[in-house]
């Protein structure tokens, strides 16, 4: 019988695959999508790479007294025992997970749970280590050729052209002191506290909204924000109810009121520019008309987007129905921001105001665990149906991409690309076009019919980076007006 160092002398070059471990490995569910793999490495394979680590570490070792290449084995095995280690543990840990992972076929959502640094190989007998880790569901592909989708349409009025110009404008006015109380549409500066049966649980620092009928926190909504603030005077104070959102963060506080109380620091007026030469030139437009067909296309864009998103829920409806498997609450949680990238990205694309996706995202994480486990469901089906047709995302997909928006936000698409790339969002872009690429074909082959249904304005509802349960979410739509260096 040879030994481990023995086969190895004797491989030949054309050989040199990863060595075959005489893995014992055992997988068990412990839980949705979820593996609990146990493996143990045998003492004859951990001899092995030690072999092959001490040989290359006698090579290049360098101990004072001897030639590099001349240190004695012992020497060195006593002198560099922890790198040795360190190196063994290393290459065992990559080569079984790769083998276990090929073997087992696991799939893996993300990395496993090992815990490296407090995993010691033994001198003697075998290593064994666990992990659990999440893994992709297995399912049967549904049937997604020719379903049947209703596609909503109407057209465009001057009336709504008028009404989404005027809020366009909107981001351009400036605000000046009102005086006297405030009125409906007004800006006012206001900070506030939470509290729950007296208790306090969080606050806002000052920050500016308008006074609509609606105002929408990351974790609850505020209706009739209008009629309580219409009236108010610098320096007030006015106290409400929110109810908590079922789905926010904080179980605790779910489906729970809280008390909250505002106080108001300035009530000011937004003056509108006057559309004259220079206003216009400043936007990039050369005459009113301009600007009005530009805020046309951009309503035709919005309505294009509408289509698509219905009929991407009804797609996702049809294609999902079978999807009955669970998901893993952790994996859950870790999409919520990536779903609401997603959304956001491609209101970017259809060229929402800020303020819009604001809201949209506000509204997103207050039902951020529902919608979420559908969009993994949504993601995964989609993603096996991409596999299936072969989709590729190729680097000139990104970049029209990135030149679209950059457009729409009138950016730099460099310093747009950078933003991206810095932000993770890159990665989310890839993956939206992707499963864009996989909804497309399935549109292409689906049957349609036109429904006629009315414009949605969400002109009544102001949105604000506050979570009433005081842990407040970075927002994402924010990110699109950061600042950046291009590269």
């Amino acid at each position: 019988m040879t030994s481990a160092t023995d086969d190895a002398q004797t491989e030949t070059p054309e050989a040199e695959k990863p060595r075959e471990l005489n893995l014992g490995v055992k997988v068990t569910d412990s839980g949705p999508c979820r593996k609990h793999i146990a493996i143990t490495v045998p003492r004859a394979d951990i001899d092995w790479f030690y072999e092959q680590e001490l040989d290359g570490l006698i090579d290049s070792a360098v101990v004072p007294g001897f030639r590099a290449g001349h240190v004695p084995q012992k020497l060195v095995e006593r002198r560099f025992k922890k790198e040795l280690g360190d190196q063994v543990r290393q290459k065992i840990l990559v080569q079984s997970l790769d083998q276990v992972a090929r073997d087992q076929k696991i799939d893996p959502i993300n990395e496993p749970e090992i815990d490296v640094e407090n995993l010691v190989i033994p001198e003697e007998g075998d290593f064994e280590y666990e992990f659990s880790v999440e893994v992709r569901p297995q399912f049967d592909l549904p049937n997604y050729k020719g379903l049947s989708i209703k596609r909503p349409v109407r057209d465009i009025s001057d009336a709504d052209v008028a009404r989404a110009q005027d809020r366009f404008l909107l981001q351009y006015g400036t605000l000046t002191e009102r005086e006297g109380a405030a009125q409906a549409g007004d800006w006012i500066q206001i900070s506030g506290e939470f509290k729950r049966e007296g208790r306090p649980i969080g606050s806002f620092p000052r920050t500016g909204v308008r006074i609509l009928p609606k105002l929408r926190f990351q974790d609850a909504e505020l209706d009739g924000f209008d009629k309580l603030m219409v009236g108010v005077t610098k320096g007030e104070t006015r106290e409400t109810q929110v109810v908590v959102s079922s789905e926010a963060t904080n179980l605790e506080l779910r489906g729970e009121k809280v008390d909250v109380t505002f106080h108001v620091h300035d009530v000011m007026v937004r003056k509108v520019p006057e559309l004259d030469t220079r206003f216009l030139t400043r936007l990039g437009f050369e005459s009113e008309e301009e600007l009005k067909d530009a805020v046309k296309s951009a309503l035709e864009r919005q309505l294009k987007h509408e289509q698509r998103q219905s009929a991407r829920r009804q797609v996702v409806e049809q294609i999902t129905e079978s999807a009955t498997w669970e998901l893993p609450e952790g994996a859950v949680r870790r999409q919520v921001e990536n779903a609401m990238r997603r959304d956001i990205l491609e209101m970017q694309q259809a060229g929402y105001t800020m303020q819009e996706i604001r809201s949209r995202e506000n509204a997103l994480r207050q039902q951020a665990i529902s919608s979420t486990r559908q969009a993994l469901k949504e993601h995964f089906v989609l993603d096996k149906i991409a596999t299936a047709e072969e989709i590729q995302v190729t680097d000139s997909d990104l970049e029209h991409e990135i030149r679209v928006m950059a457009e729409q936000m009138g950016e730099n698409p460099r310093r747009v690309r950078a933003r991206m790339r810095r932000s993770g969002m890159i990665e989310n872009l890839e993956a939206e076009v992707r499963e864009r690429k996989a909804i497309d074909l399935i549109f292409d082959a689906a049957t349609y019919t036109d429904v006629p249904t009315p414009a949605k304005h969400d002109d009544d509802t102001e949105a604000v980076s506050v979570s009433v349960c005081g842990d407040t979410a970075a927002p994402v739509a924010a990110e699109s007006t950061e600042e950046g260096d291009e590269e």
